[in-house]
């Protein structure tokens, strides 16, 4: 759990609110992907991420939301793309989804429901769920296809991001 290193009263913290499941609040660590922090904070701002969903759970991994229209990509900010990322993907870590593109990091996230040490150095985490885990093991919970689509929509109802009287700046696209 090296995530408590990286804790700050100063950074920035995410309401993620589930229809019909509850909130998830979330840390960011702009010390360990600042790109990717700001990426997250400019998409949360503009409300992109309200009435999207959850569209990949597997139990004993992660669930991954944040899908949408397309984006403009970042530079992949983990240590398999010549970036230092000392965030293990431990249980509650957030991290970046991406293509076998090192560099095509957009929207989706993934919440770690265990530990994956596969993940390690290879994508951009860059957070940690600091209440409503229970939440994200009830979305890891719900029954889903083959594909591990959940067979009912889970639905971002809302995120929000308190910056702490901080400012962050706009992310720089590829």
């Amino acid at each position: 759990m090296n995530y408590q290193i990286f804790r700050d009263e100063k950074n920035p913290v995410v309401t993620l609110k589930v229809k019909n499941y509850g909130t998830i609040t979330i840390e960011l660590f702009p010390r360990v992907a600042p790109n990717t922090v700001n990426n997250f904070i400019h998409h949360i701002q503009n409300n992109y991420y309200e009435g999207l969903i959850f569209h990949r759970i597997i139990p004993g991994f992660m669930i991954q939301g944040g899908g949408g229209s397309s984006v403009k990509p970042i530079r992949g900010e983990f240590t398999l793309n010549g970036f230092e990322n000392p965030l293990m993907h431990t249980r509650g870590v957030i991290s970046m989804a991406r293509t076998s593109n090192p560099n095509s990091q957009t929207t989706q996230f993934f919440i770690m429901h265990q530990n994956a040490p596969h993940l390690d150095r290879q994508y951009a985490s860059f957070g940690v769920v600091t209440s409503g885990i229970e939440v994200v093991d009830s979305i890891a919970a719900a029954k889903r296809d083959v594909s591990d689509r959940p067979y009912e929509d889970i639905i971002i109802e809302s995120m929000t991001v308190d910056l702490k009287g901080q400012t962050y700046d706009a992310p720089i696209f590829l």
